[in-house]
């Protein structure tokens, strides 16, 4: 089969090295691509918002699926595109996507398929605003609405600061803060039948000890040593399956991947937010735990033939992610500095250690930074701590002039507790 992936980050670039594995998989695309995913497909320019071109590029390859890697393309129709030009396509309607490009939207499905979530309201002017922050007080919790890369969230203790983020986006939906450790837990679904993957933890702060702003991620760990054994279970059956069969009842049926964003709180599992693909950096944890040949399961999602697959195999095997990024993320970020030392990456003190590239590109002979985060260097152990050693070992070798990264990933989930 030929498979093409749609997307330019670690997340694409995941999908591809398990697809460049997957003795299914007989030629591997990726559009557009970036320096690393090079080294696994094919690439090709697309502007991947464009779902004409995206189709058409499939067809003129010979696709026997597509697998749509970002959030903005899925928003905008892309995937209806492909799946109009006769090619399977793994990844959600235009209107089944909204349960990530409006979290208002996703509130909505929530309370039709009774999922348990913070209390909210919808906000969109100055007045609403105020009721919203002083019904819950601190700590405020303002997400935008719609689309915001990962970083459309605000956590503070300051009303001013809350006030100011909630103005600047326009229409917000303002909840009540959920104490507690964060999960993320991916699923495949066909729009009836729902398999989920293994749960990570992602961080999201860019500072050790999860100080400093909000990123799109700056580092991940699967499994979670500290979670309840019946976590997974209790999700499919509370969150993932309900929401599900929600959006088919609506007549907007979901197939792809719906991500969850759980708090355990002190009152049980609440949702804090729906993604309606892969999320990064935690994929390149999950993925590289997962045993089953990629191709397939996300075939058969997109196929309507999930309930016909044997279950998922999956390594006993740590991962740990640590995402390198430029300096000044997330802020505006510096690009074009030279990446050196990713050949010497795997050696004795990291030998299942490898490199995911984000924001790269090729500079005629070397490979230099283009993006904020810059690369995910995941590796595996038989257990978190070999894992994280493995992965800080591959991230000392690599040199990017002003580059930064947390040094706290998986910590104290190695120590048995939860970040």
């Amino acid at each position: 089969m030929k498979v093409l992936v749609i997307g330019s980050g670690a997340r694409e670039h995941a999908l591809c090295r398990s697809l460049s594995l997957d003795p299914a998989v007989t030629a591997l695309y990726c559009a557009p691509g970036n320096a690393g995913i090079a080294d696994v497909a094919e690439l090709h320019p697309v502007d991947a918002l464009d779902g004409a071109a995206v189709a058409g590029l499939a067809t003129k390859l010979g696709a026997g699926l597509v697998v749509v890697g970002p959030e903005a393309p899925l928003v905008a129709g892309v995937a209806d595109a492909v799946r109009e030009a006769g090619v399977p396509c793994f990844g959600p309607s235009k209107e089944a996507a909204e349960l990530e490009g409006s979290k208002a939207f996703a509130k909505d499905v929530m309370a039709g398929a009774g999922v348990p979530t913070a209390r909210s309201y919808v906000c969109t002017t100055p007045a609403e605003v105020d009721v919203a922050l002083d019904a819950f007080g601190a700590p405020y919790v303002v997400k935008d609405d719609g689309l915001a890369a990962g970083k459309g969230v605000v956590v503070t203790g300051d009303v001013q600061e809350a006030r100011a983020h909630a103005l600047a986006c326009g229409r917000v939906v303002i909840e009540e803060f959920l104490d507690g450790p964060e999960v993320s837990l991916f699923a495949v679904t066909d729009g009836k039948t729902v398999v989920p993957l293994r749960p990570a933890q992602d961080f999201k702060r860019a500072l050790d000890g999860d100080e400093g702003p909000n990123t799109g991620g700056m580092g991940a760990y699967s499994p979670l040593p500290w979670a309840d054994p019946k976590l997974v279970d209790e999700v499919l059956e509370t969150v993932l399956q309900p929401t599900v069969d929600e959006l088919r009842r609506r007549g907007t049926p979901f197939s792809g991947l719906l991500y969850a964003g759980l708090a355990i709180t002190s009152r049980g599992v609440r949702v804090i937010e729906f993604n309606a693909r892969f999320g990064d950096p935690e994929t390149q944890v999950v993925l590289a735990r997962l045993k089953t040949p990629l191709s397939g399961l996300l075939l058969a999602a997109a196929n309507g033939t999930l309930a016909d697959l044997p279950p998922l195999r999956w390594s006993d095997d740590a991962a740990v992610t640590v995402v390198i990024a430029s300096h000044n993320y997330p802020g505006t970020p510096r690009t074009g500095d030279p990446i050196e030392g990713l050949a010497d990456v795997v050696d004795q003190d990291a030998p299942d250690a490898y490199v995911l590239h984000a924001g790269t590109r090729r500079d005629g002979d070397a490979v230099v930074s283009a993006g904020g985060r810059v690369l995910s260097v995941t590796a595996t152990g038989a257990d978190l701590t070999q894992a994280r050693k493995r992965a800080y070992a591959a991230v000392a070798r690599v040199r990017l002039d002003g580059s930064q990264h947390r040094t706290d990933i998986a910590e104290q989930a190695a120590r048995g507790g939860a970040a």
